[in-house]
C-alpha cells in the first residue's frame, strides 16, 4: 500500500470524489502542512495554524497508479483560483499536492506543466506542489460526511459551484482528455 495526499478546498468534496476510485483502500480527510500539532477545525479555519483542509488517501498501486489518482485530484478542483476553492475562501482552502516520495513529485509537476501548456485556463495554476510534512485527521463528524449527510452535501457541492465548474472545464472542454493522454 501507498499513501497519497492533496488539498483540494473542502475535504468532504474530494473524500467523496477519491472514494468512487477503484484501487482506492482508504479516504481520510483532515489537514496538513501546518505548524500546529493535532489542530481542530476552528483552529484550521481560522487560518492561523498553516494546514490546509486535505484528505490522505492509501491506495493499492497494482489496482491504481498515482497518475490516475492525480487526474481524480484535478479534475475535481479548480486549480487557478489562489484564494480557496469555489464557495470555500482562505489560505486553508488553496489547492496543494502533497508529494511523499520523488516519483510523485514529478509526475505531480508533470501534470501541472501540461495544465500550464494546455491553454484549457488562461490564468495561472495556483496549485503548489509540495514535500509532505505531516497530516492530522479531522473530527469524526467531518469523516464520510457524503454518505452521512448525502442531502446536505448534494446541496453545498451544487451552491458552491463545484460540480457545475467541473463539469463544464472538465468534462465539456475536455481537460480530463487532454491529461489521460498527455500523462
Amino acid at each position: 500500500m501507498k499513501k497519497a495526499t492533496f488539498a483540494g478546498g473542502c475535504f468532504w468534496c474530494l473524500e467523496e470524489a477519491f472514494s468512487k476510485v477503484p484501487g482506492v483502500v482508504e479516504v481520510i480527510p483532515g489537514y496538513a502542512g501546518g505548524n500546529v500539532e493535532n489542530p481542530t477545525y476552528e483552529e484550521v479555519c481560522s487560518g492561523k495554524t498553516g494546514h490546509v483542509e486535505a484528505v490522505q488517501i492509501t491506495y493499492n498501486p497494482e489496482k491504481v497508479s498515482y497518475r490516475e489518482l492525480l487526474i481524480t485530484f484535478w479534475t475535481s478542483i479548480d486549480p487557478t483560483d489562489s484564494g480557496g476553492q469555489f464557495a470555500d475562501r482562505g489560505s486553508h482552502y488553496k489547492t496543494v499536492i502533497f508529494y511523499h516520495d520523488e516519483e510523485q513529485r514529478e509526475l505531480a509537476e508533470k501534470s501541472k506543466k501540461i495544465l500550464e501548456e494546455s491553454g484549457l485556463f488562461s490564468e495561472t495554476i495556483a496549485t503548489e506542489i509540495k514535500s509532505f510534512k505531516n497530516f492530522y485527521v479531522t473530527e469524526g463528524y467531518h469523516r464520510r460526511f457524503f454518505e452521512k449527510e448525502p442531502m446536505r452535501y448534494y446541496y453545498y457541492k451544487i451552491n458552491s459551484g463545484r460540480a457545475k465548474y467541473c463539469e463544464i472545464v472538465w468534462d465539456k472542454k475536455n481537460g480530463r482528455k487532454l491529461l489521460e493522454e498527455k500523462l
